[in-house]
Order: structure tokens, then sequence, then C-alpha cells
């Protein structure tokens, strides 16, 4: 009678053995230093306020009012699922968005410092992906990438480290050096790294981002001739701050173009390399995005990959990174979190029914996550075009905001917008500055767009039906003095080459509306 009663114990002995093995070997490669998940933690959050109160906000009234460029009743007929889902959508006020925007910001305020950190990542992705959706005209790829790493980040113990909330919550991912068994293969450090189904799921998604691109890279005549990085650099409006110094060296952009492509094929190494080796790939991958800041006009992109790149860092980096703070001046190391070898909280006990709902809890979140990781990778299989998608109109959605970092086919043509103003008088001006309307080149087709929330409008629109344009003809006449008849929105466009401008421009009428 009483090996039935062992057998079931000895079965959870094996299967516990067996669960604490595959975390030890699995540690190095997908598990994060605590450290990583604090630090990951601020740069999120500073990513937030920065999308927030520098992108945004200074442009609420343009973007996300009735009287801007795309009034709800316009997001209504486009979209009318983003109408119906997004917060930001219930008003048209400038008053109400600015609130919206402002209880954004304290949320990230809350998760920079760690206080309450899984609630103030859950509001902060329902905000985000709200005005996302209130306005889709003004997002890009890397936009996209903060939402998702909004939502794996509910599955990760982002105040392991660094945290006002350190040892107020626990997390099952994490085990205090004591008691975790999973080492680092000779590794030092505050030692054990958090590895669970969320850590892993994190680093093999961006993984997955770098893997699709390199394939869409692999299928492009442009990249693969090494003409795509100097053509993309004659694209004015893309080019800003030290990108205007490097575009006319054209030896050098087909270097940086072989040099990426062979970046990307070496990122299978952040999740299969460990130690220096992983260190060397991620600083690797940490330069050229930081390049593509220095020079491109890509909004939040490159600080969003930077961010999640600190996770891939092993301890001994941050070993140095503590050395390093410990000799500086400043406040007390904050408290760390201490954990039992159960997942929990020392002095945490817990009922046989509450353990039985956090169990219910644990495996629909991990059903949950699988899911969703599952789901973005055969999304971005779909957007390289490794995997057919059920209904065609989806394809033109994927291209506008995938994570294709100008891949497979990066533009060919510059693009600029000409408002032109007629006077009762009959005659006309351009409307941004009173002067001669004129198609030509201009000396910077990046001033033409005042800030970047404004290029990436202008540069989603572009083929965009006059149902789109018409807002836009409409806010530009409420900022024309009472002598303005009528404006005229132009599109013009230039092919370019490696080597520069390729012919003439040629002007397209999008809109004309009477003021």
């Amino acid at each position: 009678m009483k090996t039935p009663r062992r057998w079931p114990s000895n079965a959870g002995s094996r299967y516990a053995a067996a669960r604490e093995a595959l975390r030890e070997r699995a540690a190095p490669h997908l598990g994060i230093d605590p450290r990583a998940l604090g630090a990951f933690r601020i740069g999120l959050a500073l990513l937030l306020l920065g999308d927030l109160l520098v992108y945004r906000l200074p442009v609420v009234g343009a973007f996300y009012t009735d009287d801007g460029v795309l009034p709800r009743s316009t997001l209504a007929e486009l979209y009318p699922f983003l109408e119906t889902v997004s917060i930001h959508a219930a008003s048209g006020s400038a008053r109400v968005q600015t609130g919206l925007l402002a209880l954004g910001a304290c949320a990230a305020v809350c998760l920079l410092v760690g206080y309450r950190t899984r609630a103030s990542t859950g509001l902060s992705l329902v905000l985000l992906a709200s005005l996302y959706a209130r306005n889709p005209f003004v997002i890009n790829g890397g936009n996209t990438i903060l939402i998702v790493l909004l939502f794996l980040s509910l599955f990760l113990p982002l105040d392991a480290r660094w945290s006002l909330g350190a040892g107020r919550s626990s997390d099952p991912g994490y085990r205090d050096d004591a008691d975790e068994g999973a080492s680092d293969g000779g590794e030092s450090g505050v030692g054990q790294r958090v590895c669970s189904l969320g850590t892993a799921v994190t680093l093999l998604t961006i993984a997955s981002i770098y893997a699709a691109n390199v394939v869409s890279k692999y299928r492009s005549d442009a990249w693969m001739s090494g003409v795509a990085v100097p053509r993309i650099f004659q694209i004015e409006e893309f080019v800003v701050l030290f990108g205007p110094f490097v575009s006319d060296h054209t030896a050098v952009l087909a270097a940086i173009n072989w040099l990426w492509i062979a970046l990307l094929s070496a990122s299978v190494l952040l999740v299969a390399a460990t130690g220096w080796l992983r260190t060397g790939v991620a600083l690797a991958f940490v330069s050229a995005h930081l390049g593509m800041a220095a020079t491109m006009r890509l909004g939040v992109f490159p600080f969003v990959m930077v961010s999640v790149l600190l996770l891939f860092f092993p301890p001994r980096v941050w070993d140095a990174v503590e050395l390093l703070a410990s000799n500086l001046p400043g406040p007390s190391r904050l408290p760390e979190r201490a954990y039992r070898s159960d997942g929990g909280r020392a002095t945490e006990t817990a009922s046989p029914v509450t353990s039985r709902a956090r169990r219910g809890i644990r495996v629909a979140a991990a059903v949950l996550l699988v899911g969703v990781f599952v789901a973005l990778v055969v999304w971005q299989a779909a957007g390289v075009g490794l995997v057919d998608m059920p209904a065609s109109e989806s394809a033109g959605e994927l291209s506008e905001v995938s994570w294709s970092f100008f891949a497979p086919n990066p533009p060919d043509t510059s693009s600029w917008y000409v408002v032109r103003a007629t006077l009762e008088s009959g005659a006309t001006v351009d409307a941004s500055d009173g002067g001669p309307v004129a198609f030509d080149r201009p000396p910077d087709a990046a001033d033409t767009y005042p800030t970047t929330l404004w290029h990436q409008y202008g540069h989603r629109i572009r083929y965009a039906g006059e149902t789109q344009y018409r807002p836009l003809a409409a806010y530009a006449c409420e900022r024309t003095d009472g002598s303005v008849e009528s404006v005229t929105v132009f599109h013009v466009e230039q092919t370019v080459d490696p080597n520069g401008p390729v012919g003439e421009p040629e002007p397209q009428e999008r809109v004309s509306v009477t003021c």
C-alpha cells in the first residue's frame, strides 16, 4: 500500500530534477541576468517618456484631435476596428488627448523607478496601443516592436534589480543565488540568470526579428548587389544629423551594406553563443543601431533595439557595470529581491486553493505567451514572403509597419510635399512660406518635414487616396490667412540611385479643397 503513495512523489522529484537540469542547460542561452532586466526596464521607461513627451505631445493637436489631419470620422471610415478599440478615439479634444498622454507618462515614470512594475507595464501597454491605434499613420516598425516588448515584459521580473519594488513581488522564473542551480558556464557575477518561458520567448523573439530581416535581404537584388545602403542615403528625407556627411562616400556605404548583412547573418549567435562571443555580437548590434540613430530619421526604432539588446549581455558585463557604479558617488544600492528555491518569497505561505489558482494562471499565461510567439513568427514569415497570408489586403498592412528595415526592396525615390495656396486674387503661393510655388528638389528634403512624426505621416500616406489627403488639406486651410481661397496638395517624387538623383522631380496632385 505504500508503493503507490511513494510513486507520485518519486515521479514528482524526477520531474523537478529534469526541469532544473533543463533550466541549467538553457540558462546561458535563454536566461537573462537580473541586472539586465533592471537596465532594460529603465530603458523601456525612458523610451516611453521620449515617445510620449518628445515625439507626440508637441503635435497632439495635429495628429490626435478632430481638428487635425486624421479626425475620428476619417479613422472610422478607414479603420473602423481601430476607431472602436482605441481609448483615445473616445474624444477629439486636445485637452482629453493631452490628459491621456500625461497618464501614460505617469505610468512610464512608475515603470522607470520600479513601482508596481507589472501594473505600470500593463497600463503603459494599453495606453500606448490605444494611442497608436488612434493614428496608425504616425507609427513605424519600431513602434510595433515597442508594443511587443511591453507585452513580453508582463512575463518578466523587471523589478529584479534597481527597483523600488524590489522584494515586494515574486516571479517563478527567478531564483536567488543560493538556491538556483543553473550556472553560467564559468561566468561570474550575482550569479544566476533568470531563466523561464518568458525570458526564452523574449530573446527568441528578438533573434527572430533579425533572422527574418536577413532572409528578406537575401531575397533582395538591391541588398545582395551592395547598392541598397548607398541608395537609401540618397533619400534625403531620411538622412539627418551626420547622415549628409557620409552620403557622398559611396564606397563606405557599400561596405556598410555588406557589414550589416554579415551582422544580421550572425544574429543567431545572440542566442547560440555565450560569454565574450555573445557580448561582442550584442555590442556590434548596439553600435549599428546607434549609427542608424546618428545618421537617419527612424523615430524610436534604433533606441528600442538598443534597449532590448541589453538583455543579451551576460553577467560578467554587469559585474563590470556594478563595479564601476560602486566607485561613483551617489545613493546606496537599492535592495534586491529575495526568493526561495520554489520561486516565492521566503515569508510567503499559500493555501492549497491559492496554489492551485496560481498554477492555473501560470498555465494560462504560458499558453498565451507561446501562442503570441507563434503568431509573431508566422507574421514575420509572411512579411518576408515565406508564408502566404489568408487575405491579400494584409500584405499592404505588413509592409507599412513591418520590421523589414528597408528590405527586401529599399525605396528608389526621394519625395516631399508642396502645398499650393490660391489667393482670392488668383495668384498662387507656397502655403508653407508664402513664396513662389516650386517643385524643384529642395536643398534638404528632410527640412520639408517639421518633425519625425510629420515625416512618418508623409511617408505613410504618399500613395493614399483622397480620403486620407482631404483632412490634411483642410488642416492646411485652417493655418492660412483669410485671403486664401483654396489649397492643393502635391506629392513630389524624384528617382535616386546610389550616386544621387536621376531625372526631374515629378509632382502629382493629390487633393484640392476650398478653404
